[in-house]
């Protein structure tokens, strides 16, 4: 059974940063596509950044410069750093998995941007 647990999540000032991590069990992340997605209330759920197999990250124009994705192969996580944050990165942020023919999704976390 494939699960993908994030973490790392909270309330945060303007400015501020915050690092959320996904780990997986029964998936190895190093063979899949892996991205983190948000969605924000009464707005659809949007990609912010993706790690392909091959390791091409590509991010949302509104956080290049500010989010940075990174996978450890080792421990089979992956993590989202955000700096300077704003509050209009309130989300509820999403790990997913993919590759041709399936994609596993985590149950989210709670990033609030609010002073």
């Amino acid at each position: 059974q494939v699960q993908l647990v994030e973490s790392g999540g909270g309330l945060v000032q303007p400015g501020g940063s915050l690092r959320l991590s996904c780990a997986g069990s029964g998936i190895i992340f190093s063979v899949n596509h892996m991205g983190w997605y948000r969605q924000a209330p009464g707005k659809e759920r949007e990609s912010v950044a993706t790690f392909t197999s091959g390791g091409i990250t590509g991010y949302a124009d509104s956080v290049k410069g500010r989010f940075t994705i990174s996978r450890d192969n080792a421990k089979n996580t992956v993590y989202l750093q955000m700096n300077r944050l704003k509050p209009e990165d309130t989300a509820v942020y999403y790990c997913h998995a993919w590759r041709t023919g399936y994609d596993y999704w985590g149950q989210g976390t709670q990033v609030t941007v609010s002073s």
